[in-house]
């Protein structure tokens, strides 16, 4: 069932985007993302995924969450950037208790243009992440918080409805550290809006 609703909101993600473009495509076609801004901040949603263990016992276990995240940026060049942001992967059930990460993000960016209004982007960078976990007593999942920096890396693709406004499609994964001393990634795919000054 959870696979299913992942392919779901992977299929519906796509056809918004589309949705999306295809106006902006046919009524401005002379938009360019390559415009003379530099500094940009956006937004984006989506569904993050937890790869972490569900424990023992008859207890619900999730692996997916309503995520954000907000950020800003600046591109040094046409290429390359830099950008800083706070993300919220939400919450999960999970051994009989609930588990949740957010934490912050500094990552370099490169860009790939494909055409005027058209981006293909790379993120590499670190997450200082925090984790709360609950947890019943026997389930498996070792209950409490922890903090840390972890490898955080992502793609995805923009198209510029305007020389200022994009929108943005994109997959991100962060790692994150468990009580426990687990570290485990959590990924988010999104969509978004991106505003360039």
């Amino acid at each position: 069932m959870q696979k299913s609703n992942r392919i779901l909101l992977s299929a519906a993600v796509m056809a918004t985007v589309s949705m999306l473009a295809l106006p902006a495509a046919a009524q401005s076609p002379g938009y360019s993302a390559h415009a003379a801004s530099r500094g940009y901040f956006g937004f984006n949603l989506g569904r993050s995924n937890y790869d972490t263990s569900c424990g023992s016992g008859a207890f619900v276990c999730g692996d997916s969450a309503t995520a954000g995240h907000l950020y800003g940026g600046n591109m040094v060049s046409d290429r390359w950037g830099v950008e800083l942001g706070y993300l919220n992967m939400g919450r999960i059930d999970r051994g009989g208790g609930t588990t949740r990460a957010h934490g912050l993000n500094l990552s370099l960016v490169g860009k790939l243009p494909l055409s005027q209004a058209v981006d293909l982007y790379g993120k590499v960078g670190t997450t200082y992440g925090r984790t709360e976990t609950s947890a019943a007593a026997g389930s498996g999942v070792t209950p409490g918080s922890d903090s840390g920096f972890g490898l955080s890396y992502g793609a995805g693709v923009s198209y510029a409805f305007t020389p200022k406004v994009s929108a943005t499609l994109g997959w991100d994964s962060h790692d994150f550290h468990f009580a426990g001393g687990h570290r485990e990634p959590v990924r988010m795919t999104s969509v978004g809006l991106q505003y360039r000054y």
